[in-house]
């Protein structure tokens, strides 16, 4: 069983799952294939249903879906407890790391990945995310929500076939607590909505723009072609988006992943998607966060929580708009 275990310097807590290190090929080193052994059968393609857990979510029958959500077999967090935090002396809190971990596999084709994915499976994709969101608003254990895209080794992944992961927890993170703060501070509305409509009359850092979402390298970018994707249509929790802009923000996410390719070859990346926390009301707007990694944070960033940008966000939106996709 994992637990959790509360920084007492930064008020965070870490998860300890020693369980997940007998994944394969846990400890690589990079520039390694994301597959310790590519010869053993994927357990996300079709026909291998069985080597997962009872899919939570299947959009068709087995050997035919087109998008299947299963518990994952090495969870990070697991169990029904509500947090009981427990002082184990004056610096040793913990709780055990009860709540949700689950796979979403993108696609049956164990060679596409989400820039490649058609306008059907982007919408089916989207479909089953906020299915799954509904499903952790339900839980009272559960008091935030993750997914994520781990793309290539550097970025986490240990599996090439297309997939993400949707993480319920039982505290809100602290990033979260910190974009909370943010939207609260900000005066004069939505901090969100405020950036898309100054970057979009700016025009300087635009990628992508349509009905339903908006695509910049943001103004505070702190990592190269680092790229942030605003929904136009304010909504703070992901169960409660409108099917429509839900499947924009997909296609949204499509070009802007497309774009990278074409600019940077098959880099790895990361996609974080923030929405409010289940059962909070204050002022918060859905969004999505892509990462390339192109750069390594090294001691300084490390010990300071500052970054180094070494491409400046206008030049990178200068090369993005200009990359094939």
């Amino acid at each position: 069983m994992s637990e959790l275990r509360l920084n007492p310097l930064l008020g965070r807590w870490v998860t300890v799952a020693t369980e997940r290190s007998t994944r394969p090929s846990s400890f690589d080193t990079r520039h390694l294939p994301v597959e310790h052994d590519p010869s053993r059968p994927c357990p996300f393609c079709p026909g291998n249903e069985e080597s997962t857990p009872a899919a939570l979510v299947s959009n068709g029958p087995s050997g035919e879906w087109t998008v299947r959500v299963v518990p994952n077999l090495y969870p990070a967090f697991e169990g029904a407890e509500q947090l009981m935090v427990r002082h184990l002396g004056p610096v040793f809190t913990r709780a055990k790391a009860s709540g949700i971990h689950e796979i979403l596999v993108l696609s049956p084709d164990h060679d596409t990945s989400f820039a490649s994915l058609d306008d059907d499976q982007v919408e089916a994709v989207m479909a089953a995310l906020q299915d799954r969101f509904a499903a952790h608003a339900a839980m009272p254990s559960v008091r935030y929500s993750q997914a994520i895209i781990n793309h290539g080794r550097e970025a986490g992944a240990s599996l090439a076939h297309p997939h993400g992961q949707l993480l319920g927890v039982p505290f809100v993170p602290g990033e979260l607590a910190d974009e909370e703060a943010g939207f609260a501070r900000f005066v004069g509305g939505c901090l969100m909505c405020t950036t898309l409509e100054a970057e979009v009359e700016s025009g300087e850092r635009v990628i992508a723009e349509d009905e339903h979402a908006v695509a910049i390298c943001p103004f505070w970018s702190g990592t190269p072609y680092e790229v942030l994707i605003i929904p136009r249509a304010h909504e703070g929790h992901l169960d409660h988006v409108k099917p429509a802009d839900l499947t924009g923000v997909g296609d949204t996410l499509r070009n802007v992943l497309g774009r990278l390719q074409g600019l940077l070859g098959d880099i790895a990346y990361n996609v974080v998607l923030h929405a409010s926390p289940h059962r909070h009301d204050g002022e918060f707007h859905w969004h999505v966060h892509v990462l390339p990694k192109v750069t390594t944070r090294a001691g300084f960033e490390l010990g300071t929580g500052v970054l180094i940008n070494i491409v400046a966000p206008e030049q990178a939106t200068v090369d993005l708009n200009e990359a094939p996709h």
